[in-house]
């Protein structure tokens, strides 16, 4: 089941990422099904299927399952795509396309899905994700009730991109966090650094010090949540584990 999952799954990334210049991607969304490169993103799939399974035939039913439902799941979101639903659809077409993968495998080599929500509500992967939201989600919440009460008015008119701010802060805590998990404490250190030299034009506005110590704080209130959240995972992972 494992080595037929891992085969579909690699010809699905090189279908879908590997092989399929942006130009591909530009034509199909412009002239929809009456375009080559729709039916030519088709045959790299299928060709990949074919090599990866060493032209097995006998897997024919499922070939054709997988390539007539990705017609119809990439047909159907170049249909619907606009500017206001681009990203939703790019991540359902995903799901769908993987989802696919799970039933033919299922199909081929039937596999106990009570097994797997089992193992999907196990006790560590619910600390994980419990863990995972609250250093992203939670933390920021926290953080947000904190440091309004040094809100300045050059970062609420900064012509910053939207939300950038908190998604950087995310992805700074995930970071941190999962370098915790792993041990390697030493690579906070160089995530600090490296934070530092992209912020030295805010910390370097001598001008205006209020900015420099609201910067301050919050990287220290994110540093200080990931390390709470990492610590407080690998100690209670390890009660799990017991």
């Amino acid at each position: 089941m494992i080595a037929l999952t891992l085969k579909l799954l690699l010809a699905h990334l090189i279908g879908d990422f590997l092989i399929q210049p942006t130009h591909w991607i530009k034509d199909k969304e412009e002239k929809k099904h009456k375009s080559k490169y729709l039916y030519v993103h088709l045959l790299t799939h299928t060709l990949a299927i074919l090599l990866l399974l060493q032209f097995d035939f006998s897997f024919w039913k499922g070939l054709v399952i997988i390539i007539a439902s990705h017609f119809i799941i990439d047909l159907m979101k170049i249909n619907f795509q606009n500017s206001s639903n681009k990203r939703w659809l790019f991540f359902l077409d995903q799901l769908a396309h993987l989802f696919v993968l799970a039933w033919v495998v299922y199909l081929y080599e039937p596999y106990s899905l009570i097994q797997a929500c089992s193992f999907l509500m196990s006790n560590q992967i619910i600390l994980f994700v419990i863990a995972l939201l609250t250093t992203t989600v939670v933390s920021s919440i926290f953080m947000k009730v904190i440091i309004t009460k040094w809100e300045l008015e050059e970062d609420i008119n900064s012509a910053s991109l939207e939300h950038a701010g908190k998604y950087i802060g995310m992805l700074e805590r995930l970071f941190i966090f999962g370098f915790i998990a792993l041990g390697q404490w030493q690579s906070i250190g160089f995530l600090l650094a490296a934070k530092s030299v992209f912020r030295f034009g805010d910390l370097s506005k001598a001008k205006d010090r209020k900015l420099t110590e609201y910067i301050l704080i919050g990287t220290l209130l994110s540093f200080g949540f990931a390390i709470l959240c990492g610590l407080a995972y690998v100690y209670f992972s390890g009660i799990i584990d017991r």
